[in-house]
């Protein structure tokens, strides 16, 4: 039985008992009601942020074993870009060397097909870094590889073409010089003849009797024969690979545009027509544009000790003939 409440009334001095009203039951009862929901949901969230079910605890090793494997996949991949950086070293530096091609650019290798919109969207996802940092990696890796892939296709078929490509190669002199006695100047700087000042000298001059036969160099394909300012009568010829081969001061040329020749044929005859102060022929070989000296491309016509002489003598920085 509920014990019964008083209060001291002033004005009858006198305790009179309280009476409570269904109203105020009912603010009671409302009282409680909302407390105990509102301790409930304390309780609940407190279960809900520290306890996890069993699905989610699955889920958590998942995620943890995922992230491991991601991590293990992105040490593979730096492994695999170490080789593949080491093959593209050897295919730049070795392989295309022997074969004289081009070297791959760095920007050609590393440049990547997958746009910028594709890696924001990964960021949208949990754990976004590892999942672009190996995603970016394996992009990388897969353009690398395709481009070594052709890199190799190529060099496949430079090797099947290297027999050609060394019967095209300049590789002897361009008249019979075995003694060496016809060498008058080498590449480089020397007197320009007719100017008496220090000029670059872009090929070697052999001095020879009007009349003596020029040889070409290697096979090609003739791509200039006539007459050009400062060469006199001069030949041009394309060896393919890059490589072409200039005759100049021709008292006659013996060949004509376009026709197909041999190494060892003859393709005009020594004079001293243009700029020259002498009978000789100019010899000179270009490279993809660029003049080389011409005492490198006599490997098959020269002993190692002959060609030691030859490069002292090509060395003189005396006056030319042209």
């Amino acid at each position: 039985m509920a014990k019964k409440k008083f209060h001291f009334n002033p004005e009858t001095l006198s305790y009179e008992q309280i009476e409570h009203t269904i109203a105020h039951w009912l603010k009671q009862l409302m009282i409680h009601a909302l407390s105990g929901v509102f301790l409930g949901l304390i309780f609940f969230f407190i279960f809900v942020s520290t306890i996890k079910s069993p699905q989610e605890k699955q889920l958590s090793q998942d995620k943890a074993h995922m992230e491991a494997q991601y991590k293990v996949l992105e040490r593979q991949l730096e492994e695999v870009q170490y080789v593949m950086s080491d093959l593209q070293q050897r295919d730049d530096n070795l392989y295309r060397v022997v074969f004289q091609a081009d070297p791959i650019p760095l920007s050609v290798r590393r440049g990547t097909s997958a746009n910028t919109e594709y890696y924001e969207q990964l960021l949208d996802m949990t754990n976004s870094e590892i999942v672009v940092s190996t995603t970016k990696k394996l992009n990388e890796l897969r353009k690398e590889l395709y481009i070594q892939s052709k890199s190799y296709d190529d060099l496949i078929l430079l090797a099947k073409n290297k027999e050609t490509m060394l019967e095209n190669l300049p590789a002897i002199q361009p008249v019979l010089n075995k003694n060496l006695t016809r060498m008058a100047s080498g590449y480089g700087w020397r007197i320009d003849p007719v100017y008496h000042s220090r000029r670059f000298h872009a090929g070697m001059d052999f001095t020879a009797p009007v009349g003596t036969n020029i040889f070409v160099t290697g096979n090609g394909t003739v791509q200039s024969a006539g007459w050009e300012q400062g060469y006199g009568n001069c030949v041009q010829v394309n060896h393919g690979y890059g490589y072409v081969t200039l005759y100049g001061h021709m008292s006659a040329i013996k060949v004509r545009v376009g026709q197909k020749v041999k190494r060892g044929d003859v393709i005009g005859l020594v004079g001293s027509t243009g700029k020259s102060t002498g009978p000789h022929l100019h010899y000179e070989v270009h490279f993809k544009g660029q003049v080389m000296n011409p005492q490198n491309y006599y490997f098959l016509d020269l002993s190692p000790a002959e060609y030691d002489r030859m490069v002292q003598m090509s060395n003189n920085a005396g006056q030319t003939f042209d």
